[in-house]
């Protein structure tokens, strides 16, 4: 499954910034994969915490085999040591079945985060061990699909936003007018910048990249 959007998105971007506007017109229709199972997408995100996506696919996997699907249920049966014989850190161990708890007890109700504002959701993600801002925002964008997400503290989202725009800098100030002028479909945006940051278009440099490594 890929994150779903189309014309009206696409033509308002469009509409809103000329720059935005060619790249779109030149990369073409984005397809990235999203987790719809919310608790699921949140795990794998703990999971993938401070390491690479192949180590994290590897660890991923000797999960799923072990048990079956991951629901707050199965993650609670088995115990913690058996968790971290799957390649998992105690302090993954600790926030992954904290997660499971705290959503079998019902502190949280992850179906009832569809009907809140994305604030509320980032407050109620962000309020468990493990999960910062950055990982809410991804959970928003690549599992639940909220149409208006741009993450300030994504890497990716600003060496795009340096490529497209020739800045050498990305500050929170700068940010926050692109972030309002890609409103209200701020996460097809995302979806570009994301692109472009990895290389959709070859002649667009950062112009950061030395400032980055000093």
């Amino acid at each position: 499954m890929f994150f779903s959007y189309g014309e009206q998105e696409v033509a308002y971007l469009k509409s809103r910034d000329k720059r935005l506007s060619a790249a779109i017109d030149r990369i073409g229709r984005i397809e990235r994969e999203v987790r719809p199972d919310l608790f699921d997408a949140l795990i794998h995100s703990i999971v993938g915490q401070q390491i690479s996506t192949r180590a994290q696919q590897t660890v991923w996997s000797r999960i799923i085999a072990r048990l079956g699907s991951v629901t707050p249920q199965t993650v609670l049966a088995l115990p913690a040591g058996e968790l971290q014989q799957l390649g998992l850190s105690m302090r993954k161990v600790s926030y992954i079945r904290s997660a499971a708890e705290a959503v079998q007890s019902g502190r949280i109700d992850l179906d009832s985060l569809a009907e809140r504002s994305d604030e509320e959701v980032c407050r109620i993600l962000t309020s468990l061990e493990g999960v910062g801002l950055w990982t809410a925002e991804m959970l928003m964008t690549f599992s639940m699909q909220r149409p208006d997400v741009i993450s300030y503290g994504d890497f990716g989202i600003r060496r795009g936003l340096r490529m497209l725009y020739r800045h050498r800098e990305i500050t929170p100030e700068r940010f926050a007018r692109y972030r309002k002028r890609y409103s209200p479909y701020a996460t097809v945006a995302s979806l570009y910048l994301w692109a472009i940051a990895g290389g959709a278009i070859p002649e667009l440099k950062d112009n950061g990249e030395k400032e980055k490594k000093r």
